[in-house]
């Protein structure tokens, strides 16, 4: 009798053990449901692989990125409104250096697969052009983005939210 005793209170240990704090190891080991690594999902899908070195804003980038702005994203995309695509004045805040890169270079795999870029596509309904840019001239209207919210913030604009049911 006492090694069933023995036996059953080994067991009822063993199991309370096993039980305990297994939701947070089942949480981290779960993959992402997008399939997306955590840069992916930070940074975005395309070309940008790697964290960008960003220094003090460039003025030659800005002059060269603002020319690129006007020329191939100003027919969707204005600063401080709602227009085909989101106002773009603060998105240099709003997303990191790598997704802005990323969604101008590969904007079609960027919203199939990326849930931001689904979840923009959804509000806008209309999917972001490639319009063809070399990394080179990305880079360039990110400084222009990145000029663009230091003066909104210079100059108190008010920032125009991406999503209608965002307050």
């Amino acid at each position: 009798m006492k090694i069933c005793r023995y036996f059953l209170t080994i067991l009822y240990v063993a199991l309370i053990i096993s039980c305990g704090n297994n939701n947070q190891n089942y949480e981290q080991k779960q993959p992402n449901p997008s399939g997306l690594s955590d840069f992916e999902l930070e940074n975005g899908i395309g070309p940008v692989k790697e964290k960008l070195a960003l220094g003090e804003i460039d003025p030659i980038l800005v002059q060269k990125g603002e020319e690129i702005f006007k020329a191939k994203c100003a027919a969707c995309h204005k600063l401080d409104e709602r227009f085909v695509g989101p106002a773009q004045r603060y998105t240099a805040e709003r997303r990191s250096p790598e997704y802005i890169m990323n969604m101008i270079l590969n904007p079609e795999e960027m919203t199939q697969k990326h849930p931001t870029g689904q979840k923009m596509l959804a509000e806008y309904l209309a999917p972001m052009t490639n319009m063809n840019l070399t990394k080179d001239e990305a880079r360039q209207v990110l400084e222009y983005l990145r000029l663009l919210t230091k003066e909104g913030h210079e100059k108190n604009i008010t920032p125009i939210p991406i999503f209608r049911n965002q307050n």
